[in-house]
């Protein structure tokens, strides 16, 4: 869709007319199959690396089409958000020491893309859900201001005719409504792309849908969001839910999300794949120009296929079936997309070596898979994998499995195997292979920064403690160690950081609140019970009313404990935004002689700065 030029469907007209030419292209990619024109061999490889840009601080930037100017090169693209841009590789074939080149041709596109930002006071980041961003960051204001992200807002807003809602629960909870989809802006992958022989398709297909769970388990990377503990791999709920266009009454329903692991297994051919896809899922957008690809394809020519792969664009399969041609030859490839960007370059290509081995090495006991394991384990492992990592047991081929066992025993030495019997050099197999056997017996991502996350919480804010992480995850993105051997964080410098902490660096979040309706009995056993002074004040809607101290009940001496709260609390406030520097907090405060200063957002009591 990125290389299209699109407008929404919106009349029945447009719609037909779309679907014609949608069905034609159906049977243009038959006939092809039938002719046997489409690519059997060689088999490529390519990779897509999405990537943040932050500010000097490690907040999210707004200047992704400002950077991409200054890099001026074709293998850039944008993405959704304004802090992200996205890096298309060349394709590559799959022998030799591939997987180094592809490293280092992207360790060359990264270095490009960091000395431009820099230009800008801006900084590149390989990581999976940046974890400085706030929920200001995923307004319209941070859309990419390029038509196509209009129009998929607009259609997929228009499709849901209500709010996405979004909920995420693991040792924290998330849930909001979102008036956008701009909280898919949140997501960064590191996409991979494997072309597949088209006679095995559709079951070379069904085994990457059964290894998807146990490979997800040892990637794992994106744990927060919005400073909340949520998923192990965070972002497969994110974009699962971020651009569901199920209104809420449908979701009981067996309607299809257009973010999915699938229904079953596959069967027939790979435009039978097309076929169920066209059926559950209607089209939203068209191209301005359509092709009668059965007529080019009469002229002995390779159509590009544009209604169909248009459609596919807004279909997102974890694994997602790509048609593409290349050197003017027509191809098939599986693009296995719940891989996470970051945390190093080397990690991102040990993932992609230990997955495509594991589509190499397929053995004759998992071939025709979908005979011999039941689909609903195969999506119940994905599922589990995503909320737990490396802490799942999975249902592998009618046996319950730990995630470490099955990776040591069964999955890394196919995976060689797969890569050996392929011709690629021992120098790329053994080092990348080593390192997600290393990961599996140590850390992934995920773990490491839940770790680290709560340490640096002893002693610093969530907010702080967030931009900790980000510094240093920016600064070792590019090391030779990867997240196996990184220490776990307990205190980490920002000796870089020009801008003053603000108020959110400092504030108390962890606190008690209490209603204008609460009895003084209840205010004056809350603070003993907490040892506590303080405590705000709210109404019904949440709203700061007042605030109630220690020093005010000793006031009351022997006053009856059975009034309420609204009675004796203090209702003249001085408040500050979380917005403001800590100079200005430490002033107000000073200015006032006191110490507690109730921060709030739009009248909403948020925290307290003491």
């Amino acid at each position: 869709m990125g290389q299209l030029k699109v407008k929404q469907l919106k009349t029945p007209g447009e719609k037909a007319k779309y679907t014609h030419y949608l069905i034609k292209d159906l049977k243009a990619l038959d006939k092809m199959q039938e002719e046997d024109l489409i690519e059997k061999e060689p088999i490529r490889i390519g990779a897509e690396q999405e990537f943040c840009l932050v500010t000097e601080d490690y907040f999210p930037s707004k200047k992704c089409m400002e950077v991409l100017e200054t890099i001026d090169d074709k293998h850039f693209t944008t993405e959704i958000g304004k802090f992200n841009l996205e890096i298309n590789s060349d394709p590559l074939l799959l022998k030799d020491k591939c997987f180094s080149e592809l490293d280092t041709q992207l360790q060359n596109l990264l270095t490009k893309a960091e000395k431009a930002s820099n230009s800008h006071q801006t900084k590149t980041l390989i990581t999976g859900i940046l974890p400085t961003l706030r929920y200001k960051h995923i307004s319209e204001k941070y859309m990419t201001p390029k038509p196509r992200y209009y129009v998929l807002n607009s259609a997929l807003k228009d499709s849901r005719s209500q709010h996405f809602n979004i909920h995420i629960k693991g040792v924290d909870e998330l849930s909001l409504f979102h008036n956008s989809v701009m909280l898919e802006a949140c997501n960064t992958s590191f996409q991979t792309h494997l072309q597949i022989n088209p006679d095995e398709f559709v079951d070379k297909y069904n085994w990457a849908q059964a290894i998807s769970g146990p490979v997800l388990a040892v990637y794992t990377n994106s744990p927060l969001l919005f400073g909340r503990e949520l998923w192990a791999e965070t972002r497969i709920a994110v974009f699962t839910q971020s651009i569901d266009t199920r209104t809420n009454s449908l979701v009981f329903d067996e309607k299809q999300s257009r973010v999915s692991f699938g229904a079953s297994w596959e069967k027939g051919s790979v435009t039978d794949i097309f076929r169920d896809h066209i059926s559950r899922l209607r089209s939203l957008l068209t191209p301005n120009e359509q092709e009668d690809n059965l007529e080019i394809l009469n002229k002995v020519e390779i159509p590009k296929l544009k209604a169909l792969q248009l459609h596919n664009g807004t279909v997102y399969k974890w694994n997602r079936v790509c048609y593409g041609v290349g050197g003017g030859k027509p191809h098939l490839r599986i693009e296995c997309r719940y891989i996470s960007s970051g945390p190093t370059l080397k990690d991102e290509i040990a993932n992609m070596v230990f997955w495509v081995g594991l589509m190499l090495g397929q053995t004759e006991e998992y071939k025709h898979i979908s005979s011999k394991m039941e689909f609903r384990s195969a999506k119940n492992n994905f599922l589990k994998a995503a909320r737990y990592g490396m802490e799942t047991k999975f249902k592998w081929m009618d046996k319950l499995i730990s995630a470490e066992d099955l990776m040591l025993k069964t999955l890394i030495p196919i995976a060689k195997t797969g890569l050996q019997n392929t011709g690629i050099n021992k120098d790329d197999i053994n080092p990348y292979m080593g390192i997600i056997q290393s990961r599996v017996k140590s850390l992934n991502r995920s773990q490491w920064m839940i770790k680290s996350y709560r340490n640096l919480q002893e002693e610093k804010s969530r907010f702080e403690s967030r931009q900790q992480l980000t510094a240093f995850m920016r600064k070792h993105q590019f090391g030779h160690k990867t997240v196996d051997n990184w220490e776990t964080l307990s205190d980490y410098r920002l000796n870089d950081i020009k801008n003053k902490p603000i108020v959110k660096h400092r504030i108390k979040t962890n606190l008690f609140m209490v209603y204008e309706s609460d009895s003084l009995e209840l205010v004056s056993h809350i603070m003993k019970w907490k040892s506590i002074h303080h405590l705000p004040v709210i109404n019904n809607k949440k709203e700061l009313t007042g605030l109630i101290t220690w020093t005010d009940l000793i006031k009351l001496g022997n006053l009856d404990m059975r009034f309420t709260v609204k009675e004796a609390m203090q209702t003249e406030l001085i408040t500050i935004s979380q917005e403001k520097s800590l100079d200005k907090a430490k002033q107000i405060m000073q200015e006032h002689q006191i110490n507690c200063l109730p921060v709030v957002h739009k009248k909403t009591f948020r925290n307290t700065y003491y």
